[in-house]
């Protein structure tokens, strides 16, 4: 897994957001480019793999660098009010946090 996969993160032709398995497969991508995760590690993450503080490399700094990625590969915005503790405590949370963000536009 590289990451860098910037296409799958945007709307189709249709104007339908991408699927929920180009979004796990695009957001599994940034986790292994922003954290430095191996590629096998994060190919095993699933809805309750844990996140902000079960892994090292996601300590406060890194949300930053993580929140940045993430609005660049899927061009989005993320906003202070947006985020709260419960969507970086697993994978799901912050896969339905992107998703949801993509179908509000």
């Amino acid at each position: 897994m590289t990451g860098e996969s910037k296409t799958d993160g945007h709307a189709d032709k249709r104007g339908l957001p991408p699927s929920r398995s180009a979004i796990d497969r695009d957001l599994k991508a940034i986790l292994v480019d922003v954290l430095g995760l191996e590629p096998d590690e994060v190919d095993g993450f699933d809805n309750e793999t844990g996140l902000f503080g079960h892994l090292p490399e996601l300590d406060s700094m890194a949300v930053a660098g993580l929140f940045t990625e993430i609005e660049d590969r899927f061009d989005m915005l993320i906003e202070d009010d947006d985020v709260d503790a419960e969507m970086l405590e697993t994978f799901g949370g912050l896969l339905a946090f992107v998703e949801m963000k993509l179908i509000e536009g």
